[in-house]
């Protein structure tokens, strides 16, 4: 299931999770020193539990390694969202979290492209939506890159940090990935 984009090196893939995909995640994607932008706080470890269940792969959600020459630098993942009827109406919401050191290097666009193209050619979403934070600049040329187009903002959608803020909705169609 690797996938690869076909660009000089680094070489970026997306696979699925192993053990110790799990442990480096804990270590490297979560937690405060994984950024302001992906910070909440706190929370119940519920990933080794949905690993041991699934192995992070479901009808209605999915994770995957973002891996740079044979190492896990990140981890990309979808869940439905809807826009009506559930049974009809939905989409793939998509997101990206990198280790630090794997930010700024184009990484990120090559795997939302990858997570892209996959889930295209392998479910039978019409859209995938992303959202992020109005000051990530880095996220929203990363996403224009990949193909996403921007929609609109959403004020006061997310609260982190002690306070609400905005974030802008991306998306991309399958009539824009086929063109």
């Amino acid at each position: 299931m690797d996938l690869d984009v076909g660009c000089a090196e680094p070489m970026i893939t997306i696979r699925p999770y192993t053990s110790a995909d799990v442990i480096f995640a804990r270590q490297h994607l979560s937690g405060p020193d994984a950024g302001d932008a992906v910070w909440f706080g706190y929370s119940s470890p519920r990933l080794q539990a949905a690993f041991d269940a699934n192995g992070l792969l479901s009808p209605d959600s999915g994770r995957l390694i973002v891996d740079e020459d044979g190492e896990a630098v990140g981890s990309v993942e979808w869940s439905k969202d809807s826009w009506g009827p559930a049974g009809n109406s939905w989409c793939w919401e998509v997101g990206i979290l990198l280790r630090k050191d794997a930010r700024g290097r184009g990484i990120g666009t090559q795997a939302q492209a990858l997570l892209r193209d996959y889930l295209f050619s392998h479910t039978r979403a019409e859209r995938l939506q992303a959202i992020t934070d109005v000051e990530n600049i880095a996220e929203q040329r990363a996403l224009e890159k990949a193909g996403f187009s921007q929609e609109g903002r959403v004020r006061s959608a997310q609260w982190r940090a002690g306070r609400w803020h905005d974030q802008y909705l991306y998306a991309c169609i399958r009539s824009d990935w086929q063109s």
